[in-house]
């Protein structure tokens, strides 16, 4: 039997060990953390409807109508109304012909990559993609080639190699790096070497375009340029769950073939209710938009000139690169021990030797709030110049989960 011991050992030894924090109270920016008040950065709420009153008040509502659980799967008999108007709902806010709901972005990418390719097919992935996809990838049974990041000329060079149903799948923004994927480019490729694109937006949606459509959108990329888009729900948009959006014919095909979609359990209705909430708030919700790039934009600049290494990101998530497990940990726990909570982030989240601090903003986070982060950071400065960060394990209850 494997020494299951030995390698969490191991993970501790090389600062790679993850723990659960427990947090009360609803999500905000100020949160209770393990017993103690610490201030946020480390959230995908972006747009701060995640405690919103409006969907709390959409979702009691329609817990008469629709009841608590979704009780089936939604080919037998778990396909509530709500659950359709919230497809119908997704698919005119992404501006697509139809949209499928699905309990979890992991399971999107997991049902809808493995329906879309199999044996003797090729599926190209960004080397920078989220674990969901890379799984799906490999759940396929395809046969996968990675490309460099971003790497348009290096993608062009393999796809025209490469015969066969070809399968292009992205993520839109990065969720570690925080950089917007080259869709415009991806989908001049695919269309050249008839390979079907498939872009995840789960950081985009609700946060980027003109009324918060996500990447694509930004970009003015229509069905025909991107056919399938993923997206999910526990983010900017503050409830849960995920959907894919496109052409009819394919999210019907997902009905028949996804296997995440059709061996689960429907998500509770109410959800879905409030849901199509959010969606009407996020469509005005241009203020907050603004107000995450303000945040952003002064943060850059000042965290620079405090001579920190920001990533090359223009979105809520901005990278600190550290490099070394123990200095990002260090760096970590210094910031919370000012009350500042922001997550290490380390192998095999991220590369090898690019290990970093995962500051993310919401449209919540007042100027007093990025004033606390900025003076903890500068406070903490010296620890990436030091060399008295001890490579020792750390305790288990400071260490996060990145």
């Amino acid at each position: 039997m494997r020494d299951f011991a030995a390698e969490l050992a191991d993970r501790k030894q090389a600062g790679l060990y993850r723990t659960r924090r427990l947090v009360e109270g609803p999500q905000q920016p100020g949160l209770t953390v393990d017993g103690k008040p610490l201030l946020s950065f480390c959230s995908n709420d972006y747009l701060g409807l995640a405690s919103h009153p409006d969907l709390t008040r959409a979702l009691c509502e329609a817990l008469p109508d629709t009841g608590l659980g979704g009780a089936s799967s939604h080919l037998i008999c778990g396909h509530h109304r709500a659950h359709h108007q919230l497809e119908e709902r997704l698919a005119e806010f992404t501006g697509r012909s139809s949209a499928l709901f699905f309990s979890t972005g992991y399971m999107a990418n997991l049902g809808v990559i493995s329906a879309l390719a199999g044996r003797g097919d090729t599926i190209f992935s960004d080397r920078l993609n989220h674990a969901s996809i890379i799984d799906g990838c490999v759940l396929s049974r395809a046969k996968v080639r990675r490309y460099p990041h971003g790497d348009v000329d290096a993608l062009a060079e393999m796809l025209a190699q490469t015969g066969g149903h070809k399968l292009v799948v992205t993520d839109g923004v990065f969720s570690m790096d925080g950089d917007v994927a080259p869709l415009g480019e991806l989908a001049r490729l695919c269309r050249t070497h008839d390979a079907l694109l498939v872009v995840d937006d789960a950081h985009g949606i609700g946060v980027l375009g003109p009324d918060g459509q996500g990447s694509v959108a930004a970009l003015g990329l229509s069905e025909d340029d991107v056919p399938l888009l993923i997206g999910t729900l526990g983010k900017a948009v503050g409830t849960s769950g995920a959907f894919v959006a496109g052409p009819r014919l394919l999210t019907d095909y997902l009905v028949q073939k996804a296997r995440t979609y059709i061996y689960t359990t429907a998500m509770p209705p109410a959800l879905a209710a409030a849901t199509c909430a959010s969606l009407d708030l996020i469509a005005g919700a241009g203020v907050r938009r603004q107000r995450l790039q303000q945040l952003v934009l002064r943060f850059r600049q000042e965290a620079t000139a405090l001579g920190y290494r920001l990533m090359a990101s223009e979105t809520p998530i901005q990278p600190i690169m550290v490099g070394d497990n123990w200095r990002a940990l260090a760096l970590s726990r210094a910031l919370e021990d000012r009350g500042i909570w922001v997550t290490a982030i380390r192998p095999p989240t991220v590369p090898e030797g690019e290990a970093r601090l995962r500051v993310t903003f919401s449209a919540a986070h007042s100027d007093q709030d990025l004033d606390r982060l900025l003076a903890a950071l500068a406070a903490c400065r010296g620890l990436l110049d030091s060399s008295s960060v001890a490579a020792a394990p750390v305790v288990p209850d400071r260490v996060g989960a990145g």
